[in-house]
């Protein structure tokens, strides 16, 4: 640092002048000689500064400071350094700084202490990236869980998985935990970013999927890049010039960072600072100013993923199941290959274990700032009422989100969204006595079934839906490992296969997933996302049919002036759907084309 300023610190003195079009510019001074004239006054200023540096101690690196605070003793340090700095204890009893010399074999030395449990920390760095296993081997004697701290990522994707592989092997004990490391300082996120983008990148190109990059360690928030952060910049654009960002205005914002958002005649500009140019500007930005930035942009990029995932828009890639039970009750060939190769078409049983959240920890969320207890009149359900993220819509206004936590569930919703509902505040007393039937009436475990295709999909894939593009792996009880796409019940046809609905339940399940049922008369059955809430509807009806409709228990809404049909979520649903079949049974695409 003291050389920087040495030798660029501006220390030449500038005179501003006028042009011919009488506009100001600055220019460097020179005397008679052509030699730079130099401010004494800037001068006076890095000399002083110099001095400042110099009579501060010396900062040391993180890794030295791990070694100096648990000892050479505690820690094993696996780095390409030759020479350290360690503390000892003198033969007067204080404490005094020595250099110590490694040899080339101290690296191997440093790892079998750590795996022999002699030494229970472990650094390494890129030169201990590669080569070396440090996970809790089932060979090792220190069998314990590793906790990998990621203080420096790097830039490179590649070494950063070479370095995350080295506590995440096979023959372990038990997987590592992961903890990337960064300071309250928001702007540091963004080298945490540029990893998590490349690591997704590089799981594209060798391994067909994105988030096998970065074997989970990073969450989609965490990349500052993706499509969710570019849509939450341009929200954050509008309300910045809007005025709607208290602690920093318009053209202090473009001061401070350079960046031009506005047209000449004082409207936004079409193409805006991209993403990395807005990052690597608010970098160098003080700490007040950038964590209070940084929190109005995450908070938008928030809102947007919440949003698409209560839309069910939310782009997971690749899932993996985990259930009590996972057992495939049926199999059957949907084609086979001239190679052999054949597609098939699993049904799986799922059993899950239901978790809801207790009394106590609802009556704790609820009395928080911001929260309360409301009561549906209609469904006769009680909930936590929770503010959340605000969104930006597209002209700049700002709407008010709320959630609902049910015990399985959370119901999101907007301010005006909530108004319309028959959500309404009550006691604690009156939302206790309806949480607590609500618990009483969940069972332990919840059975549903699915559907899978695997195996060779590349020739049907084109006759699969396309509204459901997800890939699952999971694997069952008997250990077989499976991987492919979910399919719904009623898309069966669609491979040629009868579409199968066993029982009222398991349509009820089906639609629940995402799926729709078409009915005799041309009526519909699919989930939708109504007044903040997923809700089944039956759309396609005709209006003579409403009081039959109505008479087997389907309620009624006004919604926007258009009445909408709707299936009563519950335990009641399954018998609701059965008197509907009877009168409507499903139907095929080909039978509904027929008709």
């Amino acid at each position: 640092m003291i050389e920087y300023l040495q030798h660029g610190f501006p220390t030449q003195l500038f005179e501003t002048k006028k042009t011919e079009t009488g506009k100001l510019i600055s220019t460097p001074v020179f005397d008679d000689d052509g030699n730079p004239v130099i401010c004494r006054e800037a001068e006076a200023l890095r000399d002083t500064m110099i001095e400042n540096l110099a009579a501060l101690p010396p900062v040391q690196s993180a890794l030295d400071q791990l070694i100096h605070h648990f000892g050479t003793d505690m820690v094993a340090e696996i780095t390409g350094r030759s020479r350290r700095i360690v503390k000892k204890i003198a033969q007067a009893g204080q404490t005094v700084l020595a250099l110590e010399n490694r040899s080339s074999k101290a690296n191997l030395a440093e790892t079998e202490a750590f795996m022999d449990d002699r030494k229970q920390i472990l650094v390494f760095s890129d030169a201990g990236g590669t080569g070396r296993s440090y996970h809790a081997a089932l060979t090792a004697k220190n069998q314990r869980r590793r906790v990998h701290y990621i203080l420096e990522p790097g830039w490179k994707a590649d070494a950063a998985i070479q370095g995350l592989g080295r506590t995440n092997r096979t023959n372990q004990a038990s997987a590592p935990l992961c903890r990337p490391v960064t300071t309250d300082i928001r702007g540091e996120k963004r080298f945490l970013s540029t990893i998590a983008r490349r690591l997704d990148t590089l799981g594209a190109i060798t391994k067909g999927q994105r988030q096998t990059g970065g074997q989970g360690l990073f969450r989609p928030e965490d990349n500052l890049e993706s499509p969710y952060a570019r849509s939450a910049l341009s929200h954050f654009y509008i309300k910045l010039a809007k005025g709607q960002i208290p602690e920093c205005s318009l053209g202090r914002f473009q001061e401070i960072t350079g960046l031009k958002l506005l047209d000449e005649d004082g409207s936004l500009r079409e193409r805006t600072p991209p993403i990395h140019t807005f990052l690597n500007r608010v970098l160098a930005l003080r700490i007040e100013m950038q964590n209070a930035l940084f929190e109005h942009f995450e908070d938008i990029m928030a809102s947007l993923i919440e949003d698409a995932m209560a839309a069910g828009t939310y782009e997971i890639g690749l899932e993996t199941i985990h259930a009590e039970s996972l057992a495939i009750t049926s199999r059957q060939v949907v084609e086979r290959h001239a190679s052999g190769a054949e597609t098939l078409l699993f049904e799986v049983e799922r059993k899950d274990r239901t978790r809801p959240t207790t009394l106590e920890r609802a009556i704790d969320l609820a009395q928080s700032s911001d929260a309360g207890y409301v009561i549906n009149e209609k469904t006769e359900k009680s909930g936590v009422l929770l503010k959340t993220s605000t969104r930006t819509n597209e002209d700049g206004s700002i709407t008010q989100r709320y959630r609902i936590r049910l015990p399985l569930e959370t119901l999101y919703l907007t301010d005006t969204e909530l108004k319309m509902s028959s959500w309404q505040a009550c006691h604690e007393a009156e939302f206790t006595d309806l949480w607590n039937r609500q618990l009483a009436a969940i069972p332990e475990f919840e059975t549903s079934t699915f559907y899978i295709v695997t195996g060779l999909l590349l020739p049907i894939w084109n006759r699969l839906p396309k509204n459901f593009c997800h890939i699952y792996r999971f694997t069952t009880n008997d250990g077989e490992r499976v991987i492919g796409r979910p399919i719904a019940g009623t898309d069966l046809a669609c491979l040629g296969l009868t579409p199968v609905f066993k029982t009222p339940t398991h349509a009820y399940d089906h639609l629940l997933s995402g799926g729709h049922i078409d009915l005799a008369e041309g009526l519909t059955l699919k989930r939708v996302l109504a007044m903040g809430a997923r809700r089944i509807e039956i759309t396609g009806y005709a209006r003579s049919a409403l009081p039959v409709l109505k008479s087997m228990g389907v309620m009624t809404e006004t919604v926007a002036y258009t009445l909408r049909l709707f299936v009563p979520l519950g335990e009641g649903a399954p018998a609701i759907l059965e008197r509907i079949f009877k009168l409507y049974p499903p139907q095929q695409q080909a039978d509904r084309e027929a008709a």
